[in-house]
């Protein structure tokens, strides 16, 4: 028989054939028993150290119970179920926007999560979206998912080499394949991007008026809602707002809408609304609100004049503030001249 010729490197297999081609191997080290025991019991309390710091309550109420099993028994577990389902009964009840924070939205986040983690390679394998490379499947990595009552968002870092236009054509295999409605690929920084799944339709109803704020802020009027189901904010203050649409698709409800967000301002003092209306149709449901708390025109002339009006007190307002800034002006220039001269 053949010598075996072992290295650090390359070892011949054993074979009692002395005519057989020699078969190269790479040699297997055999790493002992009580090594691979502590590496595992490591990982393991490393894994339950995790999951008590990011799961604190879960980890308590499965504390208790235990406690109260060995205590009490089968009905201590009975009482402490009961006892919860109550807690959380009420809190729905009379806290929703703190049990939708605390509760409600990192469960569905969780649920989410694993639902995508699931299926995820499955649907990367078959929408093409996996590259094979040096004969290894290579994925897209899944990062963090957020997900509301109608929509979720996943982080997604790229396989070297893709880009959003590869996800961006495979879009409606991924929302078949994770069962959502429309998926829109949203890009995120370089390497990675954002899906955006749309699980049911926040619009398909008629939705009610939000209730008025307390503190109106003009860089944030709420004015409905989104697609996701979160408020829809509108900037005011220091910019321009453009509303186009055909005929029937809202202009007049959204134009409504920030005046009504607008109302304790202006019952306040803090805001007026100029409202020009020649077509006699969008606005004049409010004239007497304009007039008490601002200013109406409907006839071109009167159009005319209160936009001239309002260009006059702009350049008031300005020729103020400009005449202000040059009185604060020469006084730091004085001081300025004076710590020279000291």
């Amino acid at each position: 028989m053949r010598r075996v010729v072992t290295g650090d490197d390359i070892a011949q297999v054993r074979n009692p054939d002395p005519f057989a081609v020699p078969a190269w191997r790479s040699p297997v080290y055999r790493t002992p028993l009580w090594i691979v025991v502590i590496v595992h019991t490591v990982r393991l309390l490393a894994r339950l150290v995790r999951f008590g710091f990011r799961h604190p309550v879960l980890v308590l109420a499965v504390v208790v119970g235990v406690l109260m099993w060995r205590v009490i028994g089968w009905l201590g577990l009975v009482i402490l179920a009961v006892s919860i389902a109550a807690v959380l009964v009420v809190w729905r009840w009379r806290f929703p926007v703190s049990f939708s924070r605390f509760i409600a939205t990192p469960a569905r986040r969780q649920w989410r999560a694993w639902h995508y983690r699931r299926r995820w390679a499955g649907v990367m394998t078959i929408g093409r979206l996996a590259p094979v490379y040096q004969g290894r499947v290579l994925l897209p990595v899944l990062g963090k998912v957020s997900a509301t009552a109608f929509t979720d968002r996943v982080q997604v870092r790229l396989v070297s080499g893709q880009s959003a236009a590869d996800f961006a054509a495979r879009a409606d295999n991924l929302a078949h394949g994770f069962g959502a409605i429309l998926c829109r690929i949203r890009s995120a920084a370089p390497g990675a991007l954002v899906l955006e799944f749309v699980r049911r339709d926040a619009l398909a109803a008629i939705i009610p008026a939000l209730a008025l704020p307390t503190r109106v802020d003009l860089r944030a009027l709420p004015v409905g809602r989104r697609e996701d189901g979160q408020v829809w904010l509108v900037r005011v203050h220091g910019t321009h707002v453009l509303i186009a649409g055909a005929t029937g698709a809202g202009k007049a409800s959204l134009l409504w809408s920030i005046v009504r967000a607008l109302l304790p301002a202006m019952v306040a003092g803090l805001a007026r609304v100029w409202a020009a209306d020649p077509k006699l149709m969008e606005l004049a449901y409010g004239r007497a609100i304009f007039d008490r708390y601002g200013r109406y025109a409907a006839d071109p002339k009167a159009i005319v004049t209160m936009l001239e009006d309002a260009v006059e007190q702009m350049q008031a307002r300005a020729a103020v503030f400009a005449g202000k800034h040059r009185e604060h002006t020469p006084n730091h220039r004085a001081s300025v001249h004076r710590d020279r001269g000291r």
